[in-house]
C-alpha cells in the first residue's frame, strides 16, 4: 500500500503547505539549520509538513502548544532524516511536550535481581513504539546556539536507534555500510570517552554520552549536527560513520 501512502502525502503537501513567514520563522529560530542550501530547506519543509500531519502533538502540565511551536519542533525533528525520508520515523505517532522538566518513572534490576523503581526529572525521553517526550524550555534552549546540546535531535536519534528493537547505539545501517566497522569504531570511541570521563577530565562532548552505548550514539548525533568540527576533531572515524548513516555532512555548511 505504499502507493496509497505516497498519494496521501502528495495530497497533504498540496493542501497543507506552511505559509512562507511561518516556515521561515521556524527555520530562523534554529541555529542548527544555519547554512542549509535552498534545496535542502525546501525538502526539510516538505518533511516537516508531513511530520506535522502524521504525528500528534500533545501538551502536558498546562502548556499551550501553538502552531509555530509545533513547526519549530518539526523542523529540527526532520533534520536527521533530511536525506533518509520520513519512513524512518514509522512505528510511533505522538510527541508530548511539557513546559519544562518532567518526572519519569524508571525501573532497574540490581545485581541480586531485585527490581527497583526510580523517579527522576528528565528533559526528554523516547519510548520504544511510544511517544517522544520533550521539555519545551529545553527545546528553546537548544535553538539559540550550536553548543552540542539539542534535545529534539537527541530523542529522535534514540527513535532511529530503536528501529532495530532496542536502543544499543546501532541503528539499521544502509546497504554498503559495515555493521562490524560501525561496532568496532563506536566501541573504541566509547571506551576511550568513558576512560576520559572516569578520570574526571573535561571533555568537549557532553559527558552524559558515557552513560551507555545508546546515549553515546544520541549525544554524538547531537554533536554531529551541532558541533561537527568538534566531533570530527575528537573522533574522526565516528564522524565518518555518522556522515554515511545520516547522508549529510554538516561540516560543509557549518564551517
Amino acid at each position: 500500500m505504499g502507493w496509497l501512502r505516497d498519494w496521501r502525502r502528495r495530497r497533504v503537501l498540496r493542501q497543507s503547505e506552511a505559509d512562507a513567514p511561518t516556515w521561515q520563522a521556524a527555520c530562523d529560530a534554529q541555529a542548527v539549520l544555519a547554512g542549509l542550501p535552498q534545496a535542502d530547506q525546501e525538502r526539510l519543509r516538505r518533511l516537516a509538513t508531513l511530520f506535522l500531519h502524521e504525528k500528534t502533538f500533545e501538551a502536558a502540565a498546562g502548556l499551550t502548544l501553538t502552531p509555530p511551536m509545533r513547526w519549530r519542533i518539526a523542523a529540527v525533528a526532520c533534520l536527521p532524516v533530511l536525506n533518509l525520508g520520513l519512513d524512518w520515523y514509522e512505528g510511533w505517532s505522538a510527541i508530548v511536550v511539557y513546559p519544562g522538566e518532567f518526572m519519569a518513572r524508571q525501573d532497574f534490576t540490581d545485581e541480586a535481581g531485585v527490581v527497583h523503581q526510580l523517579r527522576r526529572p528528565l528533559i526528554g525521553e523516547a519510548w520504544e513504539r511510544g511517544p517522544v517526550i520533550l521539555s519545551w524550555a529545553d527545546v528553546l534552549d537548544s535553538e539559540t546556539a550550536t553548543d552540542g546540546f539539542n534535545v529534539v535531535i537527541h530523542e529522535l536519534a534514540h527513535k532511529l536507534d530503536l528501529l532495530n528493537g532496542e536502543a544499543n547505539g546501532l541503528p539499521p545501517l544502509h546497504r554498503g555500510m559495515s555493521v562490524r566497522a560501525w561496532a568496532d569504531i563506536f566501541t573504541r570511541a566509547y571506551d576511550d570517552f568513558c576512560a576520559h570521563v572516569d578520570a574526571g577530565e573535561d571533555t568537549a562532548i557532553d559527558p552524559y554520552a558515557s552513560d551507555s552505548p545508546a546515549e553515546f550514539f544520541a549525544v554524538l548525533s547531537e554533536a554531529f549536527f551541532e558541533t561537527p568540527a568538534v566531533l570530527n576533531a575528537t573522533y574522526p572515524p565516528v564522524y565518518a560513520q555518522l556522515r554515511a548513516f545520516y547522508r549529510q555532512d554538516p561540516l560543509l555548511r557549518l564551517a
